[in-house]
């Protein structure tokens, strides 16, 4: 509506431009410079019922204009804005120092780098493609892909639940000494608050031949953007029991995280401390899947 105001309002600032009213009157000599007649049909007179007739014609060509806008008729193709695309592209790169899954280094402790890519209709459904290098492993070589799909909505305002399906798919797996590929089902629901976001986490995944068993995870994460700054802090706690908790003495365990990002043009530079409480056995070589640490990253995204 404010743009129909404006645009309503140029219109009334155009009148202002039209040359002097005497220059686009018609042009009676006698009735400027006669000296006879009646009263009535004297200069004055003459020169009102041209200047009524004159600004009559005027706003009723305004009014007629405002009219049309208030009504939604079409404007010039220069003054519309372009729908927004049925589906958009989002991807990025990271480079973290650690890739840590739950608190588990899945890296051992070295650098990997994290392409990714993400196609979003504007229906809310989704899906994308994520990958990492790992380390060298019997059971499942040493690169992850995890195809993802889902569906997220507005359930209220600022409330958004988001429900995903997700294959990792490990491509060394037909070297690998068993299954390695698995799924897992999600469902997030998230709510923002000025500049405060919390999320919750369900993951699922049932009994397959890569796990062995089945695994649940639990998660909660806060985010908060620090006004007038690029900053955002962040912290998470989870909880995993099952298969992917092996590294456990009794198959669960807790992880938990604080950290904070900041942007900087094109790059987002994190740091993050993450720790578990699994208990270290004093093998460097075991314990450095879990152990407290600090992980850096650079990531930069379109």
């Amino acid at each position: 509506m404010q743009q129909l105001c404006r645009i309503g309002l140029s219109i009334c600032d155009k009148m202002a431009l039209f040359p002097p009213l005497l220059l686009q009157m018609p042009y009676h000599r006698h009735a400027i410079f006669s000296h006879g007649g009646d009263e009535q049909d004297g200069p004055a007179k003459i020169l009102g019922d041209e200047m009524l007739r004159y600004f009559s014609g005027k706003l009723k060509v305004a009014a007629m204009a405002i009219a049309m806008l208030s009504a939604g008729v079409a404007l010039p193709a220069a003054a519309q804005t372009d729908p927004a695309p049925e589906i958009q592209i989002h991807g990025g790169v990271d480079l973290v120092s650690d890739y840590r899954f739950r608190g588990i280094s899945l890296s051992g402790g070295d650098i990997a780098i994290q392409p990714s890519i993400t196609a979003e209709h504007h229906s809310g459904v989704y899906a994308g493609l994520w990958a990492s290098n790992i380390e060298n492993q019997p059971a499942s070589g040493k690169a992850e892909v995890d195809i993802f799909a889902g569906y997220a909505t507005e359930i209220a305002s600022g409330t958004v639940l988001d429900v995903g399906l997700a294959y990792y798919w490990y491509p060394d797996g037909d070297k690998a000494a068993g299954p390695s590929d698995f799924f897992e089902i999600s469902s997030k629901l998230s709510h923002t608050l000025g500049p405060i976001e919390a999320t919750g986490t369900i993951a699922y995944s049932w009994d397959q031949a890569a796990l062995g068993d089945d695994n649940l995870y639990l998660g909660l994460g806060l985010a908060a953007g620090v006004p007038n700054t690029p900053l955002t802090l962040q912290a998470g706690v989870g909880y995993s029991d099952g298969a992917l908790a092996d590294l456990a003495p009794h198959g669960h365990y807790w992880d938990w995280s604080v950290g904070a990002s900041a942007v900087f043009g094109p790059i987002t530079a994190g740091v993050k401390y993450v720790d578990t409480n699994i208990p270290h056995i004093g093998i460097k070589s075991v314990d450095k899947y879990y152990k407290a640490r600090l992980i850096f990253s650079l990531g930069t995204y379109f």
